[in-house]
């Protein structure tokens, strides 16, 4: 074999290779065969020397006209084996693989799929992935930048030098790779992508497992997962719940300021797993739902802000501290829900917005593309390769974390098109309407894959207008989620509960007009971290009345929450009365938690709670009407309801008084004759209450009222509700 001594002129493929606009280095790097010779060619910026070892033998390669392209010429029949040598300026000699002499790594079925939208895995194809390829071990990575001129991986590996390694395009499929023998996990990684638009980007990785802990914005490379699981038996449960007729009641939570560690550090993931089961099985909650804990780059957005939709929080733990966190719950009985957010994404340089220099993943057109009220994007969702991104994203937090179910943030500003826009500032879909037919699509087809693929899986719709059959399935036009947070109950009640009661009686319909549809979805009553931010005050200070009255008023809020049809959410601190509105900077007031007062509350959620998911009557029929009758919900003079929570022959007798005043004997109607005892009364000692209430059993008497064949007559305690059950005489 012997090597060239004189530099050739640079041919045009090479010239575009140098000026970083070849779409395929490929075609110039790696090993060629000539006419009667092979040619191996590297680039290597920064490399003084460069030399290629065939058989152990190393060769001086040439520098071609002083650029930082080597070339080594070959003269044998068959194509060399060899490695790379090379040696930065001032450093020791570097070998390995070249890169430009292995195969592609990604198969025309996965991006055919991926161009269909289908690829419900793509999360193992694009990113950064260890693996073993052609006998080398190394990292895939792959992104997708269809109008990019040049894309290269930059990273720890390399100096950072976006000529060090350039990708290959994968042809029309508009995706990118290169697979890098030797690097290894743990190292920093970008995309610099030339756009479109001529402009020269670092962009994070859409794809990414693991970030750098902001304000640094580099993808991690990361291991394959080898998580020992340990809830087989969970997910196995899971799968046959029957959730409909059972109870949910859940605690959201804002990892970062639900308590913090020492001098105010986050609690990590595996530290906030142990906390959080404690309390939350005292508490008797059947799920947590998170804010959103996907990578974001400011803690101001509590996470609504996503940058790294395949990204636990960085500011947390790395994934395994998260599966951890999963794990831990899930043995003690607890599900978990993750806050998700499809419905628009941040303007972050570095992260999904113009990654190409288009407008790639969101809308080009700013009528469709741009929530002004947020400053932020809105996904194209009748691209393909969007609205499979985030079906990934979707299934990738159910399989690779076990997240029992998601809650789709801003459902309502993805549904309409003239969502917060004035007239003119909103296009039409084709039929003229304002419907956001893409996303309608998208939404359903998000609601089959997941809880088709997941059984026993939840998809929670924040949506806030009358947009009909939200938790029904596509088949009968329906979006198909199933559960959707009930606004219009949550809203209505607690402008109802803020006001003087003495007010109250002219206001009675804020709290019967809900039963009219309370059955025409699957509902959620939602007390969310929205109601106690932005000048909304806490649940406790919006009560009226003075300190006894707004603790009764909260405990009376509650108690009507969890008797009423529909399960349950609640934000945190929410639990124990926090008097100021949340603060994300900071932890919850926890010495509040020990005083009788705001310790009462605490008391009665967690009775609450027990309540709901001991008596089949709250729960098996929550949103279905044979499950609820009124008894009265006329009495507005009073401003006292009571009903019955019924399951099949079963029943229990629910009477809420919204004034300061004491009702004696005051009668009901009822449906058996027989004994009725109070098992929960929200005036009770126990929870701060004055105790004013029924300890003894109670008659019926026989005889109609109220459409009922038999009455009770009863005292009502101040700002309270009770709930009654019988035995029949």
């Amino acid at each position: 074999m012997t090597a060239n001594a004189v530099s050739n002129p640079i041919d045009k493929s090479a010239g575009r290779l140098l000026a970083g606009r070849h779409h395929d280095p490929f075609e110039v790097l790696g090993c060629h065969r000539g006419d009667a010779h092979w040619r191996i060619r590297a680039l290597l910026p920064g490399c003084s020397a460069a030399q290629v070892s065939i058989d152990g033998v190393a060769a001086p390669m040439a520098r071609v006209a002083e650029t930082d392209l080597f070339e080594y010429r070959c003269e044998q029949r068959e194509a060399p084996a060899y490695l790379l040598r090379w040696r930065e300026r001032g450093g020791d000699w570097r070998e390995g693989p070249d890169p430009y002499c292995f195969e592609p790594t990604i198969g025309d079925l996965d991006l055919h799929l991926f161009g269909e939208g289908a690829h419900e895995h793509i999360y193992r194809i694009l990113g950064a992935h260890c693996c073993i390829h052609q006998g080398a071990k190394g990292v895939r990575f792959a992104t997708w930048a269809p109008n990019a001129q040049r894309v290269s991986v930059v990273g720890d590996f390399n100096g950072w030098h976006g000529l060090r390694h350039p990708m290959r395009c994968r042809g029309t499929s508009g995706v990118w790779e290169l697979f890098l023998p030797g690097v290894e996990a743990g190292q920093n990684y970008k995309f610099e992508v030339l756009g479109a638009d001529d402009r020269l980007v670092l962009k994070t990785d859409p794809y990414g497992n693991r970030f750098e802990l902001r304000p640094a914005t580099a993808a991690l490379i990361c291991a394959e997962p080898d998580f020992p699981w340990t809830d087989a038996d969970w997910l196995a449960r899971r799968a046959g719940w029957d959730w409909q007729r059972a109870p949910l009641s859940i605690y959201e939570v804002h990892p970062g300021s639900w308590r913090r560690g020492e001098n105010g550090a986050f609690l990590n993931y595996r530290e906030l797993a142990r906390e959080l089961a404690d309390y939350v099985a005292e508490l008797g909650f059947t799920h947590v739902e998170l804010l959103p804990i996907t990578e974001h780059p400011l803690d101001d957005s509590w996470g609504y802000q996503t940058t790294g939709y395949f990204a636990p929080s960085r500011r947390f733990g790395d994934p395994d501290d998260f599966r951890y966190l999963v794990d831990h719950l899930h043995s003690r009985g607890i599900g978990v829900l993750l806050d998700w957010v499809p419905a628009h994404f941040p303007r972050d340089a570095h992260a999904l917005a113009r990654f190409d220099g288009t407008a790639l993943y969101e809308h080009a057109d700013p009528r469709r593309g741009e929530h002004a009220d947020w400053g932020t994007l809105i996904f194209n969702y009748g691209r393909n390769e969007v609205r499979n991104f985030l079906l990934a994203s979707a299934n990738y937090w159910l399989e690779e974390f076990h997240i029992d179910g998601l809650r789709v943030d801003a459902v309502a500003s993805m549904l309409y098109l003239d969502y917060s826009r004035n007239a003119g500032e909103w296009e039409p879909n084709r039929y003229g309407g304002r419907e956001n037919l893409e996303a309608i699509d998208f939404l359903r087809e998000l609601n089959r894959r997941v809880l088709g693929r997941h059984p026993g899986s939840l998809t929670i719709a924040e949506e806030s207008t009358a947009w009909p059959q939200v938790t029904r399935p596509p088949w009968v036009g329906g979006l198909g989620f199933s559960i959707k947070w009930n606004m219009g109950w949550m809203h209505d009640t607690l402008s109802y509960l803020s006001r003087e009661p003495i007010y109250r009686q002219y206001h009675h319909d804020q709290l019967t007009f809900g039963l009219m549809y309370a059955f025409s979805e699957n509902f959620l009553l939602p007390f969310s971290h929205d109601e106690v931010v932005h000048g909304k005050r806490s649940l406790l200070g919006r009560m009226p009345g003075d300190a006894w009255q707004r603790f009764a008023n909260l405990r009376l809020l509650y108690t009507y929450q969890f008797t009423y049809p529909g399960s349950k959410l609640l934000f945190m601190g929410s639990e124990f009365a926090q008097p100021g509105e949340w603060q994300h900077g900071a932890q919850l007031p926890w010495e509040l938690a020990a005083t009788a007062e705001h310790g009462g509350v605490r008391q009665l959620v967690a009775d609450l709670n027990h309540l709901y998911r001991e008596q089949p009557c709250l729960h098996r029929a929550g949103y279905d009407a044979s499950g609820f009758e009124w008894i009265d919900c006329h009495d507005s003079t009073q401003s006292a309801l009571s009903f019955l929570r019924r399951d099949g022959d079963a029943f229990l007798v629910v009477v809420l008084n919204f004034t300061p005043v004491v009702r004696h004997h005051y009668r009901i109607g009822v449906p058996r004759a027989g004994d009725y005892a109070e098992i929960f009364n929200s005036d009770s000692r126990f929870y701060g209450g004055g105790d004013v209430g029924n300890p003894l059993p109670l008659a019926s008497t026989p005889g109609p009222w109220m459409d009922q064949p038999h009455s009770l007559s009863l005292t009502l305690p101040p700002l309270a509700g009770i709930v009654l059950r019988t035995t029949p005489a």
